[in-house]
């Protein structure tokens, strides 16, 4: 199972050290601004997929997305 965890940045360090000591935790790897941004994107546009398909939100088609540009 994977599993996200945010920690303020303080006891970061901390949380850090307390996650190595434990023998069942395979792999830490602390996620960049970068991947923090693309997370948040990615949820919210599930999230939109989400409510479009339950009929509570209307998105705009390809073809408008293209006549945008």
């Amino acid at each position: 199972m994977k599993v996200l965890l945010e920690i303020p940045d303080d006891k970061a360090d901390f949380a850090m050290e307390v996650l190595r000591s434990l023998a069942f935790v395979k792999k830490i790897k602390p996620m960049t601004i970068e991947k923090i941004s693309l997370w948040e994107d990615l949820k919210e546009a599930s999230n939109e997929v989400k409510l479009h398909k339950q009929g509570k939100l209307t998105l705009k088609s390809a073809q408008d997305l293209l006549n945008e540009l």
